[in-house]
């Protein structure tokens, strides 16, 4: 695991490059998806610690139902560890969660960690966290966005919080920048692998806030030609 801040946009791909990046990973080299959902959550935890996170400062993590909430679920198992007070909303029923994603949320939950479901009218209190995780919404996104996420987007972007987006702000489309309803406003944004083109165009620049890519240990040969996880 490795967190790159140089500029990385030359780099920049498409979100079909990066699905089929994960594809290979999983079903030509036969490395699980939890494996690389554990990697993308570890760099997260520590890019808020090196970066976010207050010393004794507390972490609400707002959860979706897929790859990028599992994320957000290692991420806090990770900064529980480490002794910050975490807390996790999450925008749908437990059973709704991805295969894998439901198996790091059985883990934090056996660890004692606070997890309810978004209600709705709810909102997060000014001043009552130190930082929040967004892992609603991936770089799958597409169209506008139904509720719960819109309400609980604006919420995070009500609070007084800084917030590290997980692999890219929720609502921002990852291929052109664009917003179709609301989209997250970030301190950080930690993506994986190689940076997602809509953090470089359209509103993308703003709310991705600073651009950090983790590296998540993806066979190199995944990579397209001309792509490397190094900065150039």
């Amino acid at each position: 695991m490795r967190l790159i801040s140089e500029d990385m946009r030359k780099q920049a791909v498409t979100t079909a490059v990066m699905k089929e990046m994960d594809r290979r990973s999983i079903h030509e080299y036969g490395l699980p998806g939890a494996v690389l959902m554990e990697n993308a959550g570890a760099c997260v935890a520590e890019a808020a610690v090196q970066g976010v996170l207050p010393v004794d400062g507390s972490v609400l993590v707002m959860a979706g139902a897929g790859n990028n909430a599992g994320d957000g679920f290692v991420a806090a198992r990770y900064l529980a560890n480490r002794g910050f007070q975490v807390r996790v909303v999450t925008a749908v029923e437990e059973s709704a969660c991805s295969e894998d994603a439901a198996m790091y949320l059985a883990v934090i939950k056996k660890m004692g960690i606070e997890i309810t479901r978004w209600r709705d009218g709810q909102h997060v209190d000014k001043g009552d966290v130190g930082a929040i995780l967004d892992s609603l919404l991936g770089t799958g996104l597409s169209g506008p966005l139904r509720a719960p996420y819109d309400q609980m987007i604006q919420a995070v972007n009500e609070a007084d919080a800084p917030v590290v987006a997980v692999d890219i702000p929720s609502g921002l489309n990852g291929d052109t920048g664009e917003v179709a309803t609301v989209a997250v406003k970030a301190h950080t944004t930690v993506t994986f692998a190689l940076p997602k083109a809509g953090l470089y165009l359209g509103e993308g620049p703003w709310l991705a806030g600073r651009i950090i890519v983790g590296d998540i240990e993806m066979p190199r040969s995944v990579y397209p030609s001309g792509a490397s996880a190094e900065p150039r």
